[in-house]
């Protein structure tokens, strides 16, 4: 063998690492040849990847911010060379600064009514439209154009469109029914879910374990088993109670349940395990102040009416030994116990003292944080805010391990009172399409677009407006992203639903 090819087989040898390949420590000083003609050729160029990152501290020369910037990145699961998701997304959000009105779909008042809520195929390839007369309207949110109308799709005001995939989904309404709905077949519904007793306004889904919930203003969750439909309905229970439900979410990894009420509580199912029903007075509640600092985890009879003043309850003798058997025995089995309940008074900006109504719920992409709309019991105030989850170690066994920080807010229009306005996050979660008045405003966690976890403030910071948008004639209700397209849908009072695309 020559000495080059020697010398760089010994070097492998040594390093342990094929000299092809890029290293990942600094390169050693070559050793000292006799002539130049048997030097090893020099070391190809970094990539440049290996010398720029991108954002996030990953650029220059190995600094300390490197190596924090490249830690931090690995904890939230991206990639150190080109994440698809993640950089699609950013080129799309910076799209949106020169995003306009680019089309609209005038709806009759008299035959459909209200928009009440807008959703996007998980492909983008329908956009279904529900309105307050009973009907469900499809379109091809690319070309504008209708393709079918769902009439009488139920006997009052359609409230929820969910997608099960691409070719399934289903309806909710004001008559307690749930349709199930076929892409490939709807000339007639695949079959009605019979469970709830009063206005059905919410219908989440579990992909892993195809299991439909629904939530209403009768105040049970009810879980509808999805692999055993047939033309008759779907096998049902009820899975949880509270007074005064509003809406109800899954986090993406449907790994906790989220429940606002209209007296300004918030509930957090944690542990979630939607196969166990529970049953009022056996599970255990945690009690927050408005500073999650300060908690106690009690046992009582239901979460129908906590306290008003969001203050920890205080123990009798049997709750105090209830409790302490409770956390002996988990401390035993290794656990905290599947679907235990906290409850909790978000902070909203403003008169603290004022109660308020938790009228929309939504949950950021990859389950970082909770996007809420409230509102002032007397109906003069309106708040868009941003809730942090702050994971952390339980105090006790028993206790459920998550809380919620007050991050971002802004203040809303106070038009349309005694309407609910449904907003909702960008499909990478950094922005939020929140309907104000007769538009609908972009809002940021700063001017840039970045993720909330590239920019979380100390304190509660106000959201950035990055576009408004108005075309509307009277008040917007939802508003939507497209999952796969630089699109937003509007819908409003009177019935016209809006697209917006970027425009050049």
């Amino acid at each position: 063998l020559s000495p080059q090819r020697r010398s760089g087989e010994e070097e492998e040898y040594k390093t342990g690492t094929p000299k092809s390949l890029p290293a990942l420590l600094p390169p050693k000083p070559s050793p000292v040849f006799p002539s130049s003609a048997c030097a090893p050729p020099p070391p190809p160029p970094p990539l440049e990847s290996e010398s720029s990152w991108g954002a996030g501290g990953r650029t220059g020369g190995g600094g300390g911010d490197n190596v924090f910037g490249w830690l931090k990145d690995r904890c939230l699961g991206r990639g150190v060379f080109v994440d698809p998701c993640r950089d699609n997304f950013r080129t799309m959000t910076s799209l949106y600064n020169s995003i306009n009105p680019a089309d609209s779909l005038n709806l009759s008042t008299k035959t459909h009514g209200a928009v009440f809520n807008l959703e996007y195929s998980p492909d983008g390839s329908v956009l279904t439209v529900a309105c307050e007369q009973t009907e469900v309207l499809l379109f091809d949110p690319v070309s504008s154009k209708h393709i079918k109308t769902l009439s009488e799709a139920h006997e009052d005001c359609v409230n929820n469109i969910r997608f099960l995939d691409n070719r399934l989904f289903a309806t909710c309404s004001d008559d307690t029914t749930i349709a199930l709905w076929d892409l490939r077949k709807l000339n007639s519904k695949v079959c009605t879910l019979h469970g709830h007793s009063s206005w059905v306004k919410n219908i989440e889904y579990d992909t892993n374990t195809r299991l439909l919930v629904t939530s209403g203003f009768d105040g049970n969750v009810i879980i509808w088993d999805t692999n055993r439909c047939t033309e008759d309905g779907c096998p049902y229970k009820k899975f949880f109670h509270t007074r005064f439900l509003m809406r109800m979410r899954l986090t993406p990894d449907c790994s906790k349940m989220l429940i606002s009420t209209s007296s300004g509580y918030l509930l957090i199912l944690h542990d979630l395990d939607l196969t166990k029903s529970l049953e009022v007075g056996s599970y255990p509640i945690l009690r927050a102040r408005r500073s999650t600092s300060s908690s106690v985890i009690t046992n009582t009879d239901t979460v129908s009416s906590p306290s008003r003043s969001g203050s920890p309850c205080h123990h009798s003798d049997s709750n105090h030994s209830l409790e302490k058997h409770t956390s002996q025995s988990l401390r035993r089995e290794g656990g905290s116990p599947r679907n235990s309940v906290e409850a909790l008074t978000p902070e909203v900006p403003g008169e603290k003292q004022r109660g308020n109504c938790i009228t929309s719920l939504q949950l950021h992409p990859k389950g970082w944080a909770t996007l809420l709309r409230c509102s002032s019991n007397t109906d003069d105030q309106e708040w868009t805010c941003v809730y942090e989850f702050q994971e952390a170690a339980p105090v006790r066994p028993a206790s459920p391990r998550c809380s919620l920080r007050l991050t971002h807010y802004i203040e809303e229009a106070n038009v349309g009172r005694g309407y609910i306005k449904e907003l909702c996050f960008s499909p990478d979660g950094r922005m939020v399409s929140s309907p104000h008045g007769y538009g609908i405003r972009l809002l940021g966690f700063d001017t840039q677009c970045s993720e909330l976890v590239d920019c979380l403030p100390k304190e509660a910071s106000c959201l950035q407006e990055i576009r408004s948008l108005y075309s509307h004639s009277d008040v917007v209700l939802t508003t939507k992203f497209s999952p796969t397209h630089c699109q937003i849908a509007s819908g409003c009072l009177s019935g016209r639903v809006s697209l917006y695309q970027p425009k050049f």
